[in-house]
């Protein structure tokens, strides 16, 4: 049972005073006791009931709630027969400790509340018990009938049980979508990639403002090449409060998740197959009317295969993605598009590169723009080691098979300006690609930063030996395109301060500002720091 068991009506009568948060709690016994320090009894689960004769004083409140928080005690119930009403001292204390604290009245017996507890405690480990076979059963045959939702669909009609099967990028595989917002999905996979990424063991567990979660991976099998690419099964409530009985069932649903996940990777196997040889095609420069067939096929195969809409089945213009990661193993990339990119998965052709992954898909299907599939793939930051990187690049549509080996390269110039950003996830656009950034990213490191220190050592090190402020007062300079009056407002400085910063990066750096020339290698070896 739960503390909010003992709070309904026509129930004991108890008084809610602290811990509203926390009913969610599972009842597993009852310890009854007025020592000062019970912790040494308790096995975790217990209501405490007490008569409030160890406290003494204001202090002993802190102290008491403490040892029974340590000793894992899921509720207190303090009765008012002894000493009167519960002293505010121990009401502060529970809600300091999160501990739910009830009052029980002066006319029902602590052995009233300890045969409530004991008949629902039974009750329910009975009927886990009893049903706990035939629940097994039923999740097999609903997995064999009608996937996932049907699975997750009796857990909430049989025990009142909210589940979701989430993507690393927080997309609903089953589940109440509309029960779960999209906000507190990506709270739930960022958690859980950062407990993964820690290595810490699950169940892991998540506090929205909704309550507990429990997080459980549900790798593939073989296992996952990281848990980037692992689905994880979120559960309404703490699994580590529950039964034994019901932490199998927990744990076997996982494992029957994952094996749904197994047998989704290997009806992708054709389709990898089909990316590859599209992939092929283009890098090769092949006849546009042989890519097209390649893609009509492909899209017809999805229509009839995978629930595809067959008069959708060839797409108008298509998008080409590029992307690769750095710290992470090379397949890894493309399983992470997939799942990215599945609501465009029956028609999206997601190809391995060896250092990434490139995916040609119909234009209307993927996220657009830019910053949107940016904002599809940050969860993922938290499940990236210190050095891990995915950069990606996006390409105009091609309204013809015969642009898409010109969408390969604008996709892949995307992906480099991407990659010359700070950041874990980054992504680029085709309409980056007219920008200065567009020619920074194709000029080698070694070059950028030879260009950058010409320019900018000799007013750095000024600025950290006299504390000048030059370089921002450069960066300001142009930004108001050479205006003195506009620049000095700007800075909160007088013209003639202006003009004696100005003079001195001039002659520090051997330029002249007021050179269109001079003043585009300035901003262009700012941009690159």
């Amino acid at each position: 049972m739960r503390v909010r068991d003992l709070l309904a009506p026509g129930a004991l009568r108890l008084r809610l005073l602290a811990g509203e948060d926390e009913l969610d709690r599972q009842v597993s016994g009852v310890m009854t006791t007025d020592l000062q320090a019970p912790g040494r009894y308790l096995h975790g689960g217990e209501l405490v009931l007490t008569g409030m004769l160890w406290r003494t004083g204001p202090e002993d409140s802190e102290r008491f709630v403490r040892t029974l928080v340590a000793g894992g005690a899921v509720a207190l119930a303090a009765g008012e027969a002894e000493v009167g009403p519960v002293p505010d001292d121990l009401v502060a204390a529970c809600r300091r400790h999160r501990m739910p604290l009830l009052a029980v009245p002066d006319d029902i017996a602590f052995g009233t509340v300890t045969e409530f507890i004991g008949r629902q405690v039974s009750a329910d480990r009975a009927a886990d018990l009893a049903a706990l076979v035939d629940r097994h059963r039923l999740l097999v045959q609903a997995a064999g009938a009608g996937g996932l939702d049907a699975v997750l669909d009796l857990l909430g009609g049989d025990l009142d049980l909210d589940c979701w099967v989430l993507t690393p990028t927080g997309r609903v595989v089953a589940g109440p979508a509309d029960r779960l917002s999209a906000e507190d999905r990506d709270q739930l996979v960022r958690a859980h990639l950062g407990a993964q990424r820690q290595r810490r063991r699950p169940p892991h567990r998540a506090r929205l403002a909704g309550g507990a979660y429990s997080l459980l991976p549900a790798a593939a099998e073989p296992a996952a090449e990281a848990p980037l690419a692992d689905w994880v099964l979120a559960v309404a409530g703490d699994v580590t409060e529950w039964t034994p009985k019901r932490q199998q069932l927990a744990e076997n649903l996982a494992r029957l998740v994952a094996a749904e996940r197994t047998r989704r990777d290997e009806g992708r196997r054709l389709r990898r197959r089909i990316a590859d040889e599209v992939l092929a095609l283009l890098q090769r420069d092949a006849d546009p009317l042989e890519i097209s067939r390649a893609l009509q096929a492909s899209s017809a195969m999805a229509a009839r295969y995978e629930g595809g809409r067959p008069e959708s089945a060839v797409a108008d213009s298509w998008l080409v993605v590029s992307a690769e990661g750095t710290g992470l193993p090379d397949a890894l990339v493309r399983t992470v598009l997939e799942e990215a990119l599945t609501d465009a998965s029956d028609r999206a052709l997601v190809a391995g590169t060896g250092a990434g992954a490139v995916v040609v898909l119909p234009a209307p299907d993927v996220p657009v723009p830019a910053d949107a599939l940016r904002d599809l793939l940050a969860p993922l930051e938290a499940g990236l080691g210190s050095e891990g990187r995915i950069t990606v690049g996006v390409s105009a549509p091609a309204t013809e098979a015969g642009g898409l080996r010109g969408a390969l390269e604008e996709a892949r110039h995307a992906r480099r300006i991407a990659a010359s950003r700070v950041g874990r996830v980054c992504v680029a656009g085709p309409e980056e690609l007219a920008s200065h950034v567009l020619l920074l990213a194709a000029v080698p490191d070694e070059v950028r930063r030879a260009f950058r220190s010409r320019l900018l050592d000799r007013v750095i090190g000024y600025d950290i030996e006299h504390q000048a402020d030059l370089v921002r007062t450069l960066e300001a300079f142009l930004r108001s395109d050479g205006s003195w009056t506009r620049c000095a407002a700007q800075l909160h400085v007088h013209v003639n301060t202006l003009r004696y910063r100005i003079g001195r990066i001039e002659e520090l750096t051997g330029r002249d500002l007021s050179r269109l020339e001079d003043r585009v290698d300035f901003y262009l070896a700012l941009e690159l720091a």
